[in-house]
């Protein structure tokens, strides 16, 4: 067994039975895959409701003539104590235990099974390969938060250490620290970045700053993988240029799996080997591909805990020519509650409010990474990492763009920031809003 796997064995995961899992759902034709799909997720049902008070409390009836008639699961249904949410059979000693990250507004504690967490890692694994990188050799680079705390310090170094990478606090992305980053590339044969969108993103407009191409000063670098935060297009151009590799985005969350992953095609393809993934509307019926909807996923190997029809939190669309077996992920269009409310009663997407913010921001030069506050209805601060501070004509010309493509008569504030506030695990929330809370 490869040291990453048995890393993984030594802590309790069943690495072997579940890479033999993993395999066999791989063998599984396109023409069969449809029907074998259905059977896992009749079985993942059919064990929650016999073995899962809280589930079976919740879904209230036991048999439903079809799927679009399970109800959806959200986050807010999960805001009770773990040992109330444990499958029968399960202790929380003897299970995977962790926390999202809460950047919906609702974060919890969730468990996976051994042997699910086990099949999680062989699929990852598998995906990895799929770009050239063996997760037991090769060296990573990751752009993550690290706890402060000493012993979740020394935890997640030792973690690091282990598993063949090395972590950059991005908790801390001061231009100096910024050149130790460049620093360790210099010295490090490392293969791969892994990390979330907007650190990495910096790190590249530093590198330009710099005329540094980073692939030109650690000729090992093969790839970029970037996750958890939107990548967009302008971004992804970026990165290419300066980091000097490809670049591959990933859709995921901790409590699931990785969800869509870009593949060697630069198809967002949809993880259908361990989870289910629907877009429904408002009534939670699936919707034809390529139609907008709400996401929702359904892990399919979980005993320990339902997400069964869960609700993530995202509004995407599945690409019309999808196939089974193949399932492509045409767009991810932002969070379901991320939305700007006007004072004439509209509701604008937060990912378009800030995409139009971005690129007028942007522009203006020297600014790093933004975020945008809705305190009041009609009053918007913009948040922005400069080297200078914008000046009178830069901030009136974005307040009329924001007028032309919103509504007039805003109150537009910006605010030059020396770093932008961060989750304890170092995601930029990129649009707040105040008005609920």
């Amino acid at each position: 067994m490869n040291r990453f796997k048995k890393i993984l064995s030594l802590k309790g995961f069943p690495m072997d039975e579940a890479q033999k899992e993993f395999e066999s759902i791989l063998s599984v034709s396109d023409a069969d895959f449809p029907s074998y799909n259905e059977q896992r997720r009749e079985h993942i049902l059919d064990f929650h409701l016999k073995n899962n008070p809280n589930y079976a409390q919740f879904i209230k009836k036991t048999h439903y003539n079809s799927w679009n008639e399970i109800p959806i699961m959200t986050k807010a249904d999960l805001q009770k104590p773990l040992g109330d949410r444990l499958s029968k059979g399960y202790k929380k000693s003897k299970v995977f235990v962790s926390k999202t990250s809460g950047s919906s507004g609702h974060p919890f504690i969730f468990a996976t099974d051994k042997y699910a967490h086990a099949l999680r890692w062989a699929y990852t694994l598998w995906l990895y390969q799929q770009h050239g990188i063996d997760m037991n050799s090769s060296f990573e680079a990751r752009f993550y938060g690290i706890p402060k705390d000493l012993i979740g310090y020394r935890k997640e170094r030792l973690k690091d250490l282990l598993a063949n990478r090395h972590r950059f606090d991005i908790l801390d992305l001061s231009e100096d620290n910024l050149h130790q980053f460049l620093k360790l590339f210099r010295e490090k044969p490392f293969d791969y970045i892994n990390g979330y969108t907007s650190s990495i993103v910096l790190f590249a407009r530093f590198l330009k700053e710099q005329q540094v191409v980073l692939s030109s000063v650690c000729p090992s670098l093969k790839l970029c993988l970037t996750t958890s935060e939107m990548l967009f297009p302008e971004d992804r151009k970026l990165l290419e240029e300066q980091l000097g590799v490809a670049v591959v985005n990933e859709y995921g969350a901790s409590e699931l799996d990785v969800i869509a992953f870009e593949n060697t095609k630069g198809e967002w393809q949809i993880n259908d080997k361990t989870i289910y993934v629907e877009v429904v509307d408002e009534h939670g019926f699936a919707l034809p591909h390529g139609k907008e909807g709400t996401v929702v996923i359904t892990s399919l190997y979980n005993k320990a805990h339902p997400f069964i029809r869960y609700e993530l939190g995202d509004r995407g669309v599945i690409d019309e020519n999808s196939r089974p077996g193949h399932q492509i992920l045409k767009s991810l269009t932002g969070r379901t509650n991320a939305f700007a409310v006007l004072p004439n009663g509209k509701k604008v997407p937060a990912l378009s409010f800030y995409y139009v913010t971005k690129s007028l921001i942007e522009d203006a030069g020297q600014v790093k990474e933004i975020k945008i506050v809705q305190e009041k209805l009609s009053r918007f601060v913009i948040h922005y990492k400069a080297t200078v501070e914008l000046d009178d004509s830069q901030k009136q010309k974005m307040t009329k763009a924001i007028e032309t493509y919103l509504e007039k008569d805003l109150t537009i504030l910006f605010e030059r920031k020396d770093e932008l506030e961060r989750s304890e695990s170092g995601k930029l929330k990129q649009f707040t809003s105040k008005l609920d809370s």
